[in-house]
Formats: C-alpha cells, structure tokens, sequence
C-alpha cells in the first residue's frame, strides 16, 4: 500500500490551505512534514527526514513542535478543520431544501479531497497513530462534521426527500464517496473538478432515492 500510495502522491507538491496557518518556518515544517506522511507514512518518516529536507537541525524543529507525533496532530487537526468550514460554509450559502443540502455538502466534501489530497491521505489514513489525546481534538472536529451531515441526513427522511435503509450506514458511505480521490483524480485529466463534484453528487442523490427533476427542480 505504501509504494502504491508514495508513486501516485509524489506527482504533486503537497500544500496546506493558504489561511491555515500562518507563513514561517511553522508553515514549512508542517508542509514538508505532510509530503513526507503522505508519500512514506507516518511510522516511515523520522524527524532527522523532516529536517534534512527543511536544511535544518533536527534540534530547530523541536523549537516549534514537542515531537514528530505533535506535527501530525497539527496536520490532522488542520486538515479536519480546513474540511469542517468547508461544510460549514457550504450549508450557510444553501437553501433549507435538504436534497439542496446534501448536494452543497457533498460538493464540498469533494472539492477538499481533491484539492488538498496529501492532506486528505494523512487525516484519513496517518490519524491512528496518534495517541488519543493527541487525536482528541480532531475527532471533536469530525463530530461536529458528522452531525451536520447526520442533521441534514434525518431531517430529508423525515420530510420524505430521502429514502434510505439505514442511516447511519448511509452517513457513512455519503462520507466515504471522496476517500479515495487522491489515489486515482488527476485534475489535469478529462474529468474536471467540478465534473467530478457533479458526478459524487449524483451519485449521492442515487443513494438518497433523491432524484432532480429534467429542469433543475428538486423532486
């Protein structure tokens, strides 16, 4: 899995969102920190590696972060909150309809995996090897994502714009749908962005049992 992984992401420069965290050398420990977990692993990277490809000290990286496992955390933390506002701002600009809500959300939900896949592959995949009050913070943040999509999710069911078997399995694939966008999207292939955000949007309205009408409306 790990060279499977290192020869799809190493096409590309790994970037953290540019309001994430300020510019300085804090930034830069943590960019080349996230190329480095998302190509060779968490477990496979050594802060003497971080360093080397920084031109510094392994001591001038201790200057900002206690350990290795607390440059993860951040990464994580970041990339959940970097995810969260963009759900957050996706259901403030949508209309109450729910099938309206869920589209924007899983709009989002793609667009954050697609533009930011390093740090998609080291939230989802690196996280386990926090310990867990390492890993707190960012589980508190996926909470509050999960509620958001579980609010939507219960009240279309309640008003009837959705069917489905279960909810929480469906939760669960609806957050699945844009895991593996790093391992296979290319942006500079025949599918566009937004392409690919329509096509998971109308994947999800498939499993909702949402269906748009031929003039835009919803059903």
């Amino acid at each position: 899995m790990s060279s499977l992984r290192a020869s799809r992401l190493r096409a590309a420069k790994a970037t953290l969102p540019p309001s994430s965290v300020p510019d300085g050398t804090r930034r830069r420990i943590l960019e080349v920190a996230l190329q480095l977990f998302a190509n060779e692993g968490f477990h496979g990277t050594s802060v003497r590696d971080v360093a080397k490809a920084l031109e510094l000290q392994p001591s001038a990286l201790y200057a900002h972060f206690p350990s290795k496992d607390h440059v993860l955390a951040e990464l994580v933390r970041v990339g959940h909150e970097v995810h969260a506002s963009g759900l957050r701002a996706a259901l403030a600009g949508a209309c109450d309809d729910p099938i309206e809500q869920i589209c924007e959300l899983v709009r989002a939900h793609t667009l954050v995996h697609a533009n930011y896949p390093h740090l998609a592959v080291v939230v989802n995949e690196e996280i386990y090897a926090l310990t867990a009050d390492l890993a707190a913070p960012a589980l508190a943040i996926r909470a509050q994502s999960m509620a958001l999509l579980h609010g939507v999710l219960e009240r279309g069911v309640a008003m009837g714009r959705f069917s489905v078997p279960d909810k929480a399995a469906t939760a669960a694939a609806l957050s699945a749908i844009g895991v593996r966008i790093p391992y296979w999207y290319e942006p500079s292939g025949a599918l566009s962005l937004d392409a690919l955000a329509d096509v998971h949007v109308e994947l999800s309205l498939r499993m909702l049992r949402a269906y748009r009408s031929p003039d835009g409306r919803r059903a």
